[in-house]
């Protein structure tokens, strides 16, 4: 990520934390959409608000090689989230 994107990345991330905070969610949840966002942004090395329909398909498809359905579930629910 460049600096641009990564500046872009810190202030929807952290309004993202600060959403998640006001809705009333447990600390472990935010944790877990927290981490759900940074992988996903880690994986693509962009900002996650740059990514099409078509990288959420391969990116879930990879993951469901790797991690568990409940992991798979969180990361969902962690990034509708983010976009809303």
């Amino acid at each position: 990520m460049n600096q641009q994107e990564q500046e872009q990345f810190n202030r929807l991330y952290e309004n993202h934390l600060k959403t998640l905070k006001l809705q009333g969610k447990a600390q472990k949840t935010i944790e877990a959409y927290a981490r759900a966002v940074r992988r996903v942004s880690s994986h693509f090395d962009c900002c996650p608000d740059n990514l099409s329909p078509e990288n959420l398909q391969d990116y879930f498809a990879d993951l469901v090689e790797t991690h568990s359905w409940s992991t798979i579930k969180i990361d969902r629910n962690g990034l509708q989230h983010f976009w809303k």
